[in-house]
């Protein structure tokens, strides 16, 4: 985005509004910049911001929809980045809403887009918010390691095992049900698995876990 841009300006002054707890301001700025906009780009932006501050779940979906309608009408690069946020925020608007079908959908888009995303912390983010969604909503099929690992965690965040827990969580909390991800998981049990790091009753856990993984 061009940082000198009005509309980026006024967003820019709204998320700090944001930040400091002046929703109201922040709302207010976020107006602007959709009264401001030009282009279609220029209002997917504002749409954007502006949907943070609706007060109610179908104001919210009404403006995420106008903001990907928006980018849509763009159709080019600059919004490519765009869409797996976009998606994820009309998922959770759904949701809200009591629609789990659609919800579904969008966090299963959000969860494909995320290919347009440069890696980084921002698509982990992305990533786990859409496996949370897809789960919560029915769009994911239970992995055969569920009920093992889960005794497992719950024993881990017991013992306070930090790094077992850095080695698995990024990979099961950010399970899609590909292929990858299904691989991506069953390396980080094996991994810690071949450690022999934990107590008897936890390796036995884990031990169970990567058997119903494989």
């Amino acid at each position: 985005m061009n940082p000198d841009n009005p509309v980026v300006v006024l967003c820019s002054q709204g998320m700090q509004a944001e930040a400091e707890g002046r929703d109201a301001d922040a709302r207010a700025l976020f107006l602007r910049a959709w009264e401001s906009a030009s282009d279609d780009y220029e209002a997917c932006v504002a749409a954007h911001y502006l949907a943070r501050h609706q007060p109610t779940p179908h104001d919210t979906l009404h403006w995420n929809r106008e903001c990907l309608e928006r980018a849509d009408r763009v159709g080019d690069d600059r919004v490519k980045g765009f869409y797996a946020s976009l998606h994820l925020n009309m998922a959770r608007a759904h949701r809200d809403l009591g629609s789990p079908g659609p919800a579904r959908e969008h966090f299963g888009l959000a969860a494909a887009r995320l290919r347009d995303v440069p890696e980084g912390q921002y698509a982990d983010w992305i990533r786990l918010a859409a496996a949370e969604g897809l789960r919560s909503t029915g769009g994911l099929a239970p992995h055969p390691a569920d009920g093992p690992l889960a005794s497992l965690l719950d024993r881990l965040c017991e013992l306070r095992d930090l790094r077992s827990l850095a080695l698995i969580l990024p990979a099961h909390l950010g399970d899609l049900g590909t292929p990858d991800d299904g691989l991506r998981l069953t390396t980080a049990l094996h991994m810690l698995h071949a450690s022999r790091a934990l107590p008897a009753p936890e390796q036995e856990l884990l031990r169970r876990a990567v058997t119903a993984s494989t």
